[in-house]
């Protein structure tokens, strides 16, 4: 916009220059016609340039076409002054004895003069609004057009008044154009931009210096002059102090970081140091800023030691556990290590018994028994919950003295104190390059060795944990496989009266496996009592249960089967619900399907079990449990327990050298049974000389080798048969 107005002001000086220098009365005339015109394209230009130099917007379209509309107006009048004369004339006067033609204005040139004036005064209104609501450092960019255009004015309107010969004003105008271009848009912005610089050096947090090309502090803000200890304004003081404080950690035209012990207090700076040239590449100086980074930093800390770190004990996550120990392998590669998995047995009774305060209490005492006596070769954490993970040396790894520390671990927090029992798995590390959660894991497969909790604490993980670990994996994955190919059935044990006839069987699981042949239970059902999956192997008895009593139908329909129930298969499923589907799937008479269960069974959640154990019984189901006698609770339980038959194992009576003990013990289980209305059925009976004595006590069911070991479905009916020809 500016280089607009200065090209159409050319054409308006030129045209001033031919009246103030001609003698010829026509070149006047064209001279005036310039100027006149011109200064009204020179306002158009103006108003543009101003409107877009403040940022401002024409009021509305109809303003903006008035306006160009009035000045197109005033030079079409010019054009016809030739012929109506309405504008001015020329005439001749002798200036300094040079002949000088001099306007005369008409009513054309005053309305000229009008509008043109409207229009500056228009203008340096817009100007003052702007002044006033920039803020300064800003305005001053706006002053020195306004000082401009308003001395312009004042020229231009003492000329009119005072008639003289010459008009100089336009001097003046090419002048003070040339003075906006340079104020205006030159040094005023490069004198702005240098105040806003200073305005944010001195209102940054950093600490800032500006040295000159020999190196001497001329400028700080007010964190500088705090930091280097300036006083009464004399900044040569900040080089020696700055020394003194980062001389040791100075790195010229670098940025780095450093720390820094002021007082009792460790600070953190962060330092950027560079040096400034002139257009020439000579050194004009320099400058430093200092960010004292020291909150960050320390909350940083903070926020990877909360990361890092568990909690409560102050120990490591089981996560970054894991990533140290990686690392600590990686670095002692010839160094023999190996892992522990720390346990505390049946730490929620803790909680229950005392309160969650004094389980923490617990918690934080085991970590710092962990610490104790380790050295910059071990690595410990918190894994979990009451499981505590370390990785050690195993030069350092004195298993006699923990056994004697973990034989007397008590807790006490001055009210109450507790032995805790903590149990201990080492996995020596074979294969540094395997995973560490895998290493922990076999650290805790360890502890499953454990048979004396109380005598022994540390177990180890070998070669014969590891092949029943990969056993149990192996049979676990062909389980369904196993149940779906009818690789695992039922085997059935005969269970016969005091006559030796067979009134029913027991139905107990086995495994035919492809490649390893007969499998004894005891080689899987363990594995799935652990894991859980004993529920998929019980669910398949029942069903081949309910299969086998359809199928008799016509043929052995006194016969009952009696299938176990595991102490897990209530946590897993509906075992009312899921048993009594299958009768009712099948059509068979609920009493075939005797529910064979343990004491342990009862031994959680009592109450529940007894209201499904009489569920079972109010739906015509005949309950048993196994193994009377043999837990330490049996008579408790008994008094309670909704059941119809005792099945009293032999193998207990013969751990006893006194004979006489076991009958009398046998016998007056018997006749308890009897006064409770409870049948007894004895089980383990292996010769005829027991056979005979338990008839003798008025047991009315037996079980056991002497009359048939578990047999396939098809053996077990033939023996049926021949017993009952």
């Amino acid at each position: 916009r500016l280089q607009r107005i200065t090209m159409i002001a050319v054409v308006v000086e030129l045209g001033n220059l031919i009246i103030v220098y001609s003698s010829d009365h026509l070149l006047s005339l064209i001279g005036c016609y310039m100027y006149y015109m011109g200064m009204n394209l020179v306002m158009a230009a103006l108003m543009n340039f101003i409107f877009e130099y403040c940022h401002c917007k024409w009021p509305n379209k109809t303003t903006m076409l008035v306006f160009y509309f009035l000045l197109l107006a005033d030079n079409i009048q010019y054009f016809l002054n030739p012929i109506f004369g309405q504008a001015f004339e020329v005439e001749c006067i002798t200036v300094d004895g040079f002949p000088y033609y001099r306007m005369i204005p008409h009513i054309g040139q005053i309305v000229h003069r009008v509008l043109d004036f409207s229009i500056l005064a228009v203008a340096i209104v817009i100007l003052i609004v702007r002044c006033i609501q920039t803020a300064r450092i800003f305005a001053e960019r706006y002053y020195a057009i306004l000082a401009v255009m308003l001395v312009s004015a004042v020229w231009q309107t003492s000329y009119m008044f005072s008639r003289a010969p010459i008009e100089r004003a336009m001097i003046g105008y090419g002048l003070f154009g040339v003075l906006i271009y340079y104020f205006a848009i030159i040094r005023r912005p490069t004198q702005l931009l240098d105040r806003m610089l200073a305005n944010v050096a001195s209102e940054m947090p950093e600490a800032m210096f500006f040295f000159d090309a020999n190196e001497r502090c001329i400028w700080a803000n007010a964190p500088g002059i705090r930091l280097a200890h300036i006083e009464g304004g004399n900044f040569f003081q900040a080089n020696a102090n700055l020394l003194a404080m980062f001389g040791a950690h100075w790195k010229p035209e670098s940025e780095w970081t450093c720390q820094l012990k002021l007082g009792n207090e460790e600070r953190h700076f962060r330092l950027q140091h560079r040096f400034v040239k002139d257009e020439k590449g000579r050194s004009a100086g320099a400058f430093l800023r200092i960010r004292d980074f020291t909150e960050e930093e320390q909350r940083r800390r903070r926020e990877l030691y909360n990361a890092t770190h568990d909690a409560l004990t102050g120990l490591y996550t089981r996560e970054y556990l894991y990533e140290r120990i990686q690392q600590k392998l990686r670095e002692n590669l010839q160094m023999s290590y190996q892992v522990v998995f720390i346990n505390v047995k049946n730490f929620k009774l803790v909680n229950d018994i005392f309160n969650k305060e004094f389980g923490d209490h617990a918690l934080r005492t085991i970590a710092k028994w962990v610490r104790t006596d380790k050295s910059e070769n071990c690595v410990y954490g918190r894994i979990g919950g009451d499981t505590f993970g370390v990785l050690v040396p195993v030069e350092e790894f004195n298993a006699e003295q923990l056994e004697e520390e973990l034989g007397r671990f008590v807790v006490s927090d001055g009210n109450v104190t507790y032995r805790l029992l903590i149990h201990l798995g080492v996995y020596k590390i074979v294969d540094k390059r395997l995973d560490v959660a895998v290493m922990f894991d076999r650290a805790h497969l360890a502890l499953s060795s454990i048979r004396d909790e109380y005598q022994t604490h540390i177990a180890y993980y070998d070669n014969e944990l590891r092949s029943k670990t990969l056993w149990a994996q192996q049979i676990s994955a062909q389980l369904y496989d196993a149940i779906q190919e009818r690789h695992l059935r039922p085997y059935l044990q005969p269970i016969v009266n005091t006559e030796g006839k067979v009134v029913g069987c027991e139905a107990l699981a086995r495994w035919i496996h492809p490649k390893e042949g007969f499998l004894s239970p005891a080689a899987f059902i363990p594995v799935f009592e652990k894991n859980g999956m004993i529920v998929e192997v019980d669910r398949h008895m029942w069903r081949c249960a309910c299969e086998i009593l359809d199928s008799w139908k016509g043929r052995f329909d006194d016969l009952f089967i009696s299938v176990n129930i595991s102490p897990k298969d209530f946590f897993f499923i509906d075992v009312f619900a899921e048993i009594k589907g299958l009768v009712k799937s099948y059509n068979i008479d609920p009493a075939k399907l005797r529910i064979e269960i343990t004491e342990t069974v009862m031994m959680n959640e009592s109450d529940d079990r007894m209201r499904i154990l009489s569920d079972f019984r109010k739906a015509g189901f005949v309950v048993e449990m196994d193994d009377f006698g043999s837990g330490y609770s049996s008579l408790n339980l008994l008094k309670d327990m909704p059941v119809d038959v005792l099945k009293i194992d032999m193998k207990f009576l013969s751990r006893s050298d006194n004979e006489n003990r076991s009958q009398t013990i046998v016998q007056n289980i018997i006749n308890l049974s009897d006064d409770l209305g409870i049948s007894a059925l004895t089980e383990g009976v292996e010769t005829e000389v027991q056979y005979k004595a338990l008839a003798q006590m008025r047991c009315k069911l037996f079980q056991g080798y002497y009359f048939a070991k578990p047999l396939p479905q098809e053996d077990f009916e033939s023996f049926c048969e021949r017993t009952s020809a």
